[in-house]
């Protein structure tokens, strides 16, 4: 499932007598990647969270994390939430800032699992757990109605949004929610044979961000797109 570039400064070179030197050049960051975010609201607001060069790793962007914490009301006291593709913990952290009684964050990659650990430590999370494990392995063998809330933010190359979804709706509550990024948008017919509703939609870039509600009956209210 949202930091400013880091200038380089090229060391000078000297020439000498016999052998014209060239300056090195310096490295130059990959376009668009962070190095960090910050937690944004909560008991950790501003707290930094590292951003590993990673392959498919892409944090929610700040803005679109506050949408969706908009959109799920401020305070999540006593929710247990369940990320489970965590890459950088941004939006796993970010529930526990706001007050998850239980937030496990699962994370195949086992370098970026040691970084959720040592962030977790720094933090002092002690409702944070961190699971290096197979997220679709994971949910499968996860007993139901186990979470309030789980994200769903692959790698958008995995292309795994529906096998995550299948997975992810069973350990909702009844009246749970499901959030989901994914590079195009995702229609109420699909989602309807999961059990899950479309209560909001928006888009940054190339972005879709969904939240969904696992329930059998209608939204009572239209669904907004922002």
């Amino acid at each position: 499932m949202k930091a400013a570039k880091r200038g380089t400064t090229a060391a000078k070179v000297e020439k000498s007598s016999d052998k014209a030197g060239k300056p090195a050049k310096a490295p130059v960051p990959k376009a668009g990647l962070p190095r960090e975010v910050r937690v944004i609201g909560g008991v950790w607001k501003r707290s930094k969270l590292p951003v590993a060069d990673a392959p498919g790793l892409r944090p929610t962007p700040d803005r679109v994390r506050e949408t969706l914490f908009n959109w799920l009301g401020q305070s999540l006291d006593g929710w247990r939430c369940l990320d489970a593709y965590a890459g950088s913990g941004a939006l796993g952290f970010e529930a526990a800032s706001r007050g998850a009684a239980e937030v496990t964050l699962i994370e195949r990659d086992s370098r970026l699992a040691r970084g959720l650990r040592e962030v977790q430590e720094r933090l002092k999370a002690v409702q944070v757990r961190i699971e290096a494990a197979d997220a679709l392995a994971w949910m499968a063998r996860s007993a139901p109605g186990r979470f309030e809330l789980v994200f769903i933010d692959p790698p958008f190359d995995a292309e795994v949004f529906l096998p995550a979804l299948k997975a992810a709706a069973p350990l909702v509550v009844d009246g749970g929610f499901v959030y989901l990024e994914a590079d195009r948008a995702f229609a109420e017919a699909e989602l309807a044979p999961l059990g899950l509703v479309l209560q909001r939609h928006g888009r940054a870039g190339a972005v879709h961000f969904h939240l969904l509600r696992r329930s059998y009956t209608a939204p009572q209210t239209p669904v907004e797109t922002v």
